[in-house]
């Protein structure tokens, strides 16, 4: 029974967890609702339909999920209905009613489209098939809810690789891509909305079009990309160090417009921890890559994701990843804990980590690296750069913020403005003095209300 009083129970609250790929979805589901009439809200207190779109992939990600349901519960209105979708209601859907037994209705992660019947059910019910990962094909509507300049462009969904500790396969399903075509009709548009930066995202970039058994298909994509005759950044995340090649180096550098930066996930350097985690490169591939990379790109800016307390790991096992972080200066990491998940490999292999040595070695990666960090962000002083200035600051109404390149939203560093009077507008490109740095900021001034003409040149 689907309930038509649209009048006076239209307004929805909307909250995303989880990775790029979830928000994509959610903007979906949003733009879905809009289409049909209904208001979004940010004040979940005046919320009809209060809706979350979660993330199953770690247990604290889990625990995110539960937080905010029960945050839902506790601050919605009294008859307002909690709808919860995603990857955790894909895996644990029966243990999330059965904690909240009042939500209204759970939707699938692959189930994104049916948003619009689980807002109009006059019941509690639920919408998870075994469709687990979900890829829009432009023509259901979709309302951006990044900022004006830039949006994320999903290429593709699932994993066909099995790293040891990742349940993503499970949760996501195998690799599924979308079309060349599709992915190039998308791109034109959202630059035909005024997005500057897009930035295309899948599990691993590199997988693009393996699902047909198309070879270099992530290179053939972005030269296509690349005949559109308008400025944008080009940002691509993430780049498995196995998949980068010399073809795929050869059309990052081709083109100014593509961002000089790589998100290159490698977990570890041990060849005994990498061969354990069921990952394809070795120590001596993955510095050679990197090398490379350096040399061909000098600008580049190289981000990573490393795993502390992987079973078995030893402490000289660490040590080597320690020095490694030393000795091969990247400009990001994002260190991590292994997390124990039921159904990865790992999760049944013996030598178990205690969590206070993870976390020992959790803190002392971070330590490292932010010694790294602090030496490359000092370096960028007195350098001149193209950046988008993307509003205020938060701290204060004084500074402005803004991003060049070399940094990715929501990961990555900024620039903190202290001299804004050139600022004309704000999601357009200045030329920025750096002029001091933080510990992952830069502070810089603006030299000018000049837009960039070729977007990617870092370095003036």
């Amino acid at each position: 029974m689907l309930n038509r009083n649209l009048n006076f129970q239209n307004k929805f609250h909307f909250t995303s967890l989880g990775c790029a790929r979830n928000l994509v979805d959610s903007e979906v589901m949003i733009g879905i609702l809009l289409k049909a009439g209904y208001e979004a809200t940010p004040r979940l207190e005046e919320a009809d339909y209060l809706v979350v779109n979660t993330c199953g992939f770690l247990e604290s990600s889990r625990q995110e999920g539960v937080e905010t349901i029960a945050d839902l519960f506790k601050n919605k209105k009294g008859d307002a209905k909690v709808i919860v979708a995603g990857c955790m209601v894909q895996k644990h859907g029966g243990e999330l009613k059965e904690k909240f037994p009042e939500i209204h209705y759970l939707l699938g992660s692959g189930d994104v489209e049916k948003i619009l019947l689980a807002v109009q059910s006059g019941e509690a019910g639920n919408a998870v098939t075994n469709a687990r990962s979900y890829l829009e094909w432009g023509e259901i509507p979709r309302t951006l809810t990044t900022p004006k300049n830039y949006a994320y462009l999903k290429i593709a969904e699932g994993c066909k690789k099995r790293c040891a500790f990742c349940i993503i396969p499970t949760i996501k399903g195998p690799l599924k891509s979308k079309t060349e075509a599709q992915v190039l009709k998308e791109f034109n548009a959202l630059l035909s909305q005024g997005v500057f930066e897009i930035i295309l995202i899948a599990q691993d970039l590199g997988d693009f079009g393996k699902d047909r058994l198309e070879k270099g298909a992530l290179a053939k994509l972005i030269r296509s990309i690349l005949e559109i005759k308008q400025d944008f950044w080009l940002r691509l995340l993430y780049l498995y160090p196995d998949e980068i090649d010399d073809e795929l180096i050869e059309v990052i550098k081709s083109d100014p417009r593509v961002c000089p930066y790589l998100d290159m996930p490698i977990q570890h350097i041990n060849d005994t921890m990498l061969k354990a985690m069921h990952r394809k490169t070795t120590k001596k591939q993955i510095i050679g890559i990197i090398e490379k990379i350096r040399r061909e790109i000098p600008n580049i800016s190289i981000r990573t994701s490393l795993m502390v307390g992987f079973p078995g790991e030893t402490e000289e096992q660490f040590e080597e990843l320690l020095e490694f972080v030393k000795k091969h200066p990247l400009d990001n990491i994002g260190v991590f804990k292994f997390s124990l998940e039921k159904e990865a490999y790992a999760a049944k292999l013996p030598d178990q980590i205690s969590e206070e040595v993870k976390q020992d070695r959790f803190d002392r990666l971070k330590r490292a690296q932010l010694k790294v960090v602090r030496k490359r962000t000092k370096s960028w002083i007195g350098r001149k750069v193209m950046a988008v200035v993307e509003g205020f600051h938060p701290d204060s109404p004084m500074l402005l913020r803004a991003r060049f390149s070399g940094q990715c939203p929501d990961i990555d560093g900024q620039i903190i403005i202290n001299d804004g009077r050139n600022v004309t507008a704000f999601g357009k490109v200045y030329e920025v003095e750096i002029t001091d740095a933080t510990d992952y900021d830069l502070i810089g001034t603006v030299l000018e209300p000049k837009e960039c003409k070729k977007p990617r040149l870092a370095l003036i």
